[in-house]
């Protein structure tokens, strides 16, 4: 543990489809976020971002969070989790009420609110978060905190998180099966903006594309808030199938060929450049790839043929959720990559080209502790999980629940207040 005395602890797990990570992170005494540890590990029993195999998924959190606490040498039992599948859907819901041109008091936020929670329609699905995002008087947008001002309307802009119930049950399920309680399901997209884009980004407007292993989430930030996301059924470990068929080989060695030797971007000399199949060591295993010369060597642009031709697929459909929901002209400046996916050499230059916007790949901004291996775009989720836990806004639904005015619930809150919670670990 460091020397620096630790006031609140925070655990959260990752469950993505390629690998689920864990995190144990603390505030200390000068308020600053110190990650005790992290880990993880290669996924099981996950699907496009949906639980298939119960048992395999309990035992990969299981691991994932037993590395990250040995790492900590501290336990946690409740965790906040990622979740970049399930049909998430974002929406923003508006709500008006009269003033009558006086002084807005606490108590007039408060009912806004709680009146706001009771018009939701989730329609049959789960609201995994309503939260107040910003306030309006009489038509003014962008107003941060209304209290003491002046209105005859005053009304809220609530973001709503919504995502199908089953499959969100099964990953809560997976982990509680991992003997820890889940504090909140938050929606990868979320965790990620906070990892990786400033609140001016999200202020002026920002696409985040966050290309993970089988699922790639595109979310628009705007005026400090997501606005809107869709979901894209492809990811990285498409592009290591198509490798894998296309040279005949498993695909151990297609996702090594693609982190070792990949790019997104063509050179002249590739061509002349072949790149073996096997690894130092296992020369002379496994079977003899197709198009490889005698010592089972491939050109280096073949490969990189089959990876730009996978990622043309993916931007035509990054492409198309961008004009869908209208992430275009004034609005639509930059777009940062984020996920395991971003990690492909050459990949902003490529994006750039293929989108027409500034592409930035985003990492998780300097956190005090943070493994080196754990800097990687391909973790911005997970750190956003705790950024995000740290943060603690609002959620409507806790307002006006057990007798107190206004009852800060953290996160997504599905479970008990977060001060609280973490009080308990000490």
């Amino acid at each position: 543990m460091p020397t620096q005395r630790i006031s609140r602890v925070f655990g959260a797990v990752n469950i993505g489809s390629f690998r689920i990570s864990a995190i144990v992170a603390g505030i200390n005494e000068v308020g600053d976020m110190v990650v005790l540890g992290s880990g993880h590990r290669a996924s099981q029993g996950i699907r496009r971002g949906y639980v298939t195999d119960m048992a395999a998924a309990t035992y990969a959190v299981r691991d994932a969070i037993d590395r990250a606490e040995k790492m900590a040498d501290t336990a946690v039992q409740k965790v906040w989790i990622g979740c970049s599948g399930a049909g998430l859907a974002s929406r923003i819901d508006q709500f008006d009420a009269e003033i009558g041109g006086r002084r807005i008091e606490q108590e007039d936020i408060d009912q806004l609110l709680i009146s706001a929670r009771d018009v939701i329609q989730p329609d049959g699905r789960m609201v995994l978060h309503a939260q107040p995002a910003q306030y309006r008087l009489d038509g003014a947008h962008g107003v941060g905190n209304p209290k003491g001002l002046h209105a005859e309307r005053l009304g809220v802009d609530i973001h709503i998180m919504l995502a199908d119930g089953a499959p969100i049950r099964n990953l809560t399920e997976a982990v509680q099966s991992a003997h820890l309680e889940v504090e909140a399901v938050v929606a990868s997209p979320i965790a990620a903006g906070h990892a990786c884009l400033s609140p001016e980004e999200r202020d002026l407007g920002v696409a985040l594309v966050e290309f993970g292993g089988e699922v790639t989430n595109v979310a628009i930030y705007e005026q400090g808030m997501l606005k809107d996301m869709m979901a894209i059924p492809m990811g990285s470990a498409d592009i290591t199938d198509a490798i894998a068929s296309a040279f005949g080989i498993r695909r151990f060695q297609a996702e090594r060929l693609k982190c070792v030797n990949g790019s997104a971007i063509a050179n002249p000399t590739d061509h002349r450049e072949m790149i073996p199949v096997n690894a130092p060591g296992e020369e002379g295993t496994g079977p003899i790839a197709r198009h490889a010369d005698d010592k089972n060597r491939i050109p280096r642009a073949e490969l990189i043929g089959v990876i730009t031709g996978q990622l043309g697929s993916l931007m035509e459909e990054i492409n198309k959720a961008l004009k869908t929901m209208r992430f275009t002209g004034q609005r639509g400046k930059q777009v940062v990559f984020t996920g395991g996916g971003a990690e492909l050499v050459g990949l902003a230059d490529y994006a750039q080209a293929a989108i027409g916007k500034p592409v930035r790949i985003g990492r998780v901004a300097q956190l005090s502790g943070l493994a080196e291996a754990h800097v990687k775009p391909g973790f911005s989720t997970l750190a956003g999980l705790v950024l995000y836990a740290a943060a603690d806004p609002v959620d409507i639904r806790a307002l006006g629940r057990n007798n107190a005015r206004t009852v800060r619930l953290g996160g997504m809150g599905m479970a008990g207040r977060v001060y609280q919670a973490l009080r308990e670990y000490f």
